[in-house]
């Protein structure tokens, strides 16, 4: 498609802008934060507000164009664009109201989790998100949204109260419990299969500092480590998580220079209960070992949230590989060590993602997030910031999945997908798959939205049992 009239008169119709290749803010304007994926989108529209996004939808649809839509642009498999179409960027609809009566916070669709969290930490609240602050909320949240705050308030979703969705007729509703609930229900880990998210509803929690930060062992330990986490974390208080990780120790600051570039395991802590509880729940963790560091100390959230930021930086060349899984077995753990021993680079990780506490208080058919049971969500992630590497990061990540893959529990968390078969999105949705089909067509016969982790309209695999 060239450069028409219908172009220019859909460009005079925002009021944000409209980029296209030529355009000095083209290569900008396109960059994912996974550098491994480069898409080139004919249009790219930057909308200033909801009237923009409506009328980006009503001219794909007139022009047949394939949509894509990008949010804060964390999402693994770059699906937040495509080639040779359009792409919705909603990076201008920033705003955090937050309500200190009704402990709750308005969310534009556009907004990261630092957007949020500055808001909100001002008040003394916060609500469940992810681990990097630069995350977008809308991708995080439509996927489930798993984090530091998980076991002690749920996911994301379970504390979405409700948000604005524009369709793929150019409708905006608002779907909540009364209103539109089946939409509701499919939202709530269904990801972008439904329409346009433009602002989010949130409960808040009474959050100001917590006692959070690394512990850290030498890479011979790890067994040990894993199997003394296993058996610690399933039992501790839900105010407690801990996410456990593979890693080499970045050659920077906070970390000590003697460790700078060593492999190692560790478990990043967050604690929001009472101060004074802190000790008495941390001195078990460090008694074991002790660790080679100790990094626990009290801290604003915010500063929580974004204590790794820096350290992925947008543009780094990404491959995600991941599981959910009940259980660490003695083979599992082995299998562990034997692939995370071979970390392919310095950025490279395997990060386990506790569950239970308050996420399994949720029936796993009460919202489309179906693995409620599972007690963790695993991600195995390899990263480097030369492209010359990434077969050898792509390779390491494939092989170490395989491996551990027939201990897991089936499917995966959306969110730490890259764009795979259509089986693995079943998969992950398990029985939930058939009705989530159903209200995709409903509120989205054509299949507009596609460029997601795609769930078809009206499937005729219903229900599938895995």
């Amino acid at each position: 498609m060239t450069r028409d009239k219908s172009i220019d008169a859909f460009a005079k119709n925002l009021r944000g802008d409209l980029i296209q290749p030529g355009d000095r803010c083209y290569d900008t304007a396109r960059q994912l934060y996974n550098g491994m994926i480069d898409r080139r989108p004919r249009l790219i529209a930057r909308c200033a507000d909801v009237a923009d996004v409506i009328t980006a939808i009503q001219f794909a649809r007139e022009k047949e164009l394939l949509l894509a839509v990008r949010g804060g642009g964390h999402n693994a498999g770059g699906l937040g664009s495509c080639d040779n179409g359009l792409v919705i960027d909603l990076s201008r609809l920033k705003d955090v109201r937050v309500d200190p009566i009704r402990n709750t916070a308005r969310v534009a669709g556009g907004s990261t989790w630092g957007d949020v969290d500055h808001a909100t930490h001002a008040f003394g609240l916060a609500t469940p998100s992810g681990v990097f602050s630069t995350t977008g909320v809308g991708g995080l949240t439509l996927g489930g949204g798993l984090g530091y705050l998980t076991r002690r308030f749920g996911l994301t979703i379970d504390n979405l109260l409700e948000a604005d969705i524009v369709l793929a007729d150019g409708s905006l509703v608002t779907a909540n419990a009364d209103e539109y609930p089946d939409l509701f229900w499919a939202i709530r880990g269904g990801g972008g299969n439904f329409g346009v998210a433009t602002s989010f509803l949130f409960r808040l929690h009474q959050v100001k500092s917590v006692t959070a930060g690394p512990t850290l062992w030498p890479l011979e330990r790890a067994a040990d480590v894993m199997r003394w986490y296993r058996d610690f974390i399933t039992d501790a208080p839900e105010e407690l998580n801990g996410l456990f990780a593979f890693l080499t120790v970045p050659p920077e600051p906070p970390f000590p220079e003697h460790l700078h570039l060593k492999p190692m395991c560790g478990v990043v802590w967050c604690h929001t209960g009472p101060e004074k509880d802190a000790e008495t729940l941390f001195k078990p963790i460090r008694d074991f070992g002790p660790p080679a560091l100790d990094g626990i100390q009290t801290m604003p959230y915010p500063a929580l949230q974004g204590a790794f930021d820096s350290l992925y930086p947008t543009g780094l060349q990404w491959y995600w590989k991941a599981d959910f899984f009940n259980e660490l077995s003695e083979k599992a753990i082995t299998l562990h060590i034997e692939h995370a021993s071979r970390l392919p680079t310095r950025h490279s990780t395997m990060q386990l993602y506790p569950m239970g506490g308050m996420v399994s208080r949720v029936g796993r058919n009460d919202t489309a997030f179906s693995y409620r049971d599972a007690t963790w969500a695993a991600v195995i992630v390899g990263v480097d910031p030369d492209p010359a590497n990434r077969m050898q990061i792509t390779t390491w990540a494939n092989d170490y999945w395989k491996a551990l893959h027939p201990h897991s529990a089936g499917g995966a968390y959306v969110n730490f997908m890259m764009d795979e078969e259509h089986d693995r999105v079943m998969q992950s949705y398990r029985d939930n798959y058939g009705r989530l089909a159903m209200v995709k067509a409903k509120y989205d016969p054509r299949n507009f939205f596609r460029v997601n982790q795609n769930i078809r309209p009206g499937d005729s695999t219903q229900n599938p049992k895995f």
